[in-house]
């Protein structure tokens, strides 16, 4: 999204099919997986008239992915079938609704890995334990606040500064191109600088919970095996299971906010390799992370099972 180099040419009109083929797959798989996700909460916060608070983040990071990837999805196949879709009008506010809700995914996860962290981990600090008590009544305050942070961070995209190529086809003299050169850099550093503080905190918060989550659960499992008398103890494979997961998720988020920053501040614009990866990178992000919190839990991936069912009977019939 961020990238309004257009390199949906017709002489590279395989490698863009090739690059439209991986995202649109990477996208569907997200947005099914998410749709998942969402119903499964959905349906039982509606037949309880109630919700945990693990399923209500979950609910709200569903529903903030399914508009991210469907934008991104929407984005690639205007830029495959129309060279002017960074100048219309639908560009203007999808850009303000990606980086909206780039922020609020990334906020989401970030408070699911902090959630899971006081829920799990076993620390003997007052100030730990204290939020291990508090945490279910103040995790709903930490959720609005973090949509109120993404909304006004998002306000400083509303202005036309994130499309940073705009006038670059055009010809100018060599005074005007030096001056449109540097007005064009100023923004991308400006730009670069607002992003990052906005994905900042919750990278360290994310980077922090699920490194902390890491280190107990090791911590824990260290424990049990030089107390255990066998080697098949179901519970500490579970618990090296979830250090493998957390792991995982950890680095598909980095992953993912080097690769948003990236893109952001069109550092390796000038690459085509770098530009292709990129927007390789940003949708396998909430696909991946989605997919894994499906299969870690077990309503979800019985629903995820079921649903796969469904579409291998289908094909049978079908064909």
């Amino acid at each position: 999204m961020a990238q309004s180099r257009n390199y949906w040419k017709q002489d590279s009109l395989p490698l863009s099919i090739l690059i439209f083929t991986v995202v649109a797959t990477e996208c569907t798989i997200g947005i099914i997986a998410n749709g998942i996700i969402m119903t499964v909460n959905a349906v039982s916060w509606v037949q309880k008239k109630a919700v945990s608070i693990n399923a209500r983040i979950l609910l709200l990071l569903s529903v903030t992915r399914i508009g991210l990837q469907s934008i991104v999805l929407i984005e690639m196949t205007f830029c495959i079938l129309s060279v002017s879709f960074y100048n219309s009008v639908f560009y203007d506010i999808s850009k303000v609704i990606f980086v909206f809700l780039n922020y609020c995914t990334l906020w989401f996860a970030a408070l699911l890995s902090f959630f899971h962290l006081v829920k799990i981990a076993n620390f003997s600090y007052p100030l730990f334990l204290k939020l291990k008590w508090r945490i279910s009544t103040l995790m709903p305050w930490l959720l609005r606040l973090s949509v109120f942070i993404s909304f006004t961070f998002t306000m400083f995209f509303c202005k036309n500064t994130y499309t940073v190529y705009s006038n670059s086809s055009r010809s100018f003299t060599i005074y005007n191109f030096t001056t449109k050169f540097y007005y064009v850099e100023t923004k991308v550093v400006s730009m670069a600088f607002l992003f990052s503080l906005g994905i900042l905190p919750p990278l360290i918060m994310f980077t922090t919970a699920a490194t902390l989550l890491i280190v107990s659960l090791n911590r824990h499992t260290l424990n049990m095996r030089n107390c255990a008398t066998g080697y098949g103890n179901p519970s500490r494979e579970a618990h090296m299971q979830a250090i493998k997961e957390t792991s995982c998720f950890l680095f598909l988020y980095i992953s993912n906010a080097a690769a948003l920053f990236l893109s952001v501040s069109n550092i390796v614009n000038v690459s085509l390799l770098w530009s292709i990866v990129i927007r390789i990178v940003l949708p396998a992000y909430p696909a991946g992370h989605s997919v894994l919190l499906i299969l870690n839990n077990p309503g979800l991936r019985r629903t995820w099972k079921q649903f796969q069912s469904q579409i291998h009977q289908y094909l049978q019939n079908r064909f």
